[in-house]
């Protein structure tokens, strides 16, 4: 989860040396397209593995392997335990993000293939947007509610072409709607904790307690690991120590050396490369008129990401001297 903070705390000169700028680096943009190709990669890994692991179990196994490797990280650097005001914004993330978001996920890819979740999913930046003008009183524009429509649009457009007159690819985008709404959320409820506690303190905590919320699928986990392959038993594995441990860590870093905004832009490539992949290992691609909505949806996130500049404001500094923190959307 990419995280910008700003307090009280000294700046030490090799932090400074890594300010954001407007540009990345080669270090940077090889981190982000480590991110990005993990993120869509997780897309094609639940849908194959879902075939074998239901969706509460994959979610467990997912979040136990996560767990493992962000917990050996904080041990590593030794960063304690956040403090106790991060931890209702820990447990919110925990409970909606890791929790309900991947069952909810894992679900909707049981009825719709990868590409069309994807498409859908790529609408939580501007839900992220409406939750924070309302909840934090963060900036509420007009472009920012004509992205939000734009972007339902698209996901009823991509709702249409599943339906086929049946009811199941309705509830799959459903799902991934109620996917998006979740980490949306999450997303808001995180940036308070982020005021007090590390982004590594928060991903690990939060990833411990999504295990936790899970739990009550252990014993669907156990029955059917047993009973699948060992190649899908290691797809799940995958998800979590690379879409979720790996792809976490990668993002922080490149944000550290670049501003949020571009960074932000890179996530609509997700939705492409989740469509190749389906492809090509799955042999899947969304139907003709889910690639309309999927521009829609994307379109949306475009316009509500414009910012426009008041009649007479005074312009305001790209490097503030103290701001709060800044997040992206991770999958």
């Amino acid at each position: 989860m990419p995280v910008s903070l700003r307090g009280k705390t000294p700046v030490r000169a090799s932090a400074r040396a890594h300010a954001p700028t407007s540009g990345l680096d080669r270090r940077a943009l090889a981190a982000v397209s480590v991110t990005v190709v993990a993120w869509a990669s997780a897309f094609v890994a639940i849908r194959d593995a879902g075939r074998y692991f239901d969706p509460g179990a994959l979610a467990l196994g997912r979040l136990l392997a996560g767990s493992v490797v962000l917990g050996a990280v904080w041990l590593a650097r030794g960063e304690g335990w956040p403090p106790r005001a991060a931890w209702p914004g820990i447990a919110g993330t925990g409970v909606l993000w890791f929790g309900v978001y991947m069952v909810a996920l894992n679900w909707g890819e049981r009825h719709v293939d990868a590409g069309t979740a994807a498409m859908v999913i790529n609408i939580g930046p501007v839900v992220i947007a409406v939750l924070g003008g309302w909840l934090l009183r963060e900036s509420f524009s007009r472009r920012l509610l004509a992205g939000l429509a734009v972007s339902f649009a698209g996901a009823a457009v991509v709702g249409v072409s599943e339906s086929g007159g049946a009811g199941a690819s309705l509830l799959g985008v459903g799902l991934c709607l109620l996917a998006a709404v979740s980490y949306a959320t999450a997303v808001v409820g995180q940036k308070p904790a982020l005021r007090h506690a590390s982004a590594l303190q928060v991903t690990t905590f939060g990833c411990f307690a999504g295990t936790v919320a899970t739990l009550p699928f252990a014993a669907q986990l156990v029955s059917q690991t047993a009973s699948a392959p060992v190649s899908t038993t290691l797809m799940v594995v995958y998800l979590g120590v690379v879409p979720t441990a790996l792809a976490f860590t990668t993002w922080a870093y490149a944000l550290n050396r670049t501003t949020a905004g571009r960074m932000g832009v890179t996530t609509y490539i997700v939705p492409v490369l989740v469509v190749l992949m389906s492809w090509a290992f799955l042999g899947e691609t969304p139907r003709p008129l889910a690639y309309l909505g999927g521009v829609l949806c994307l379109a949306g996130v475009a316009v509500s990401r414009r910012r426009r500049q008041p009649a007479g404001a005074e312009p305001v500094a790209a490097e503030p001297a103290a701001e709060e923190p800044t997040l992206e959307i991770s999958r």
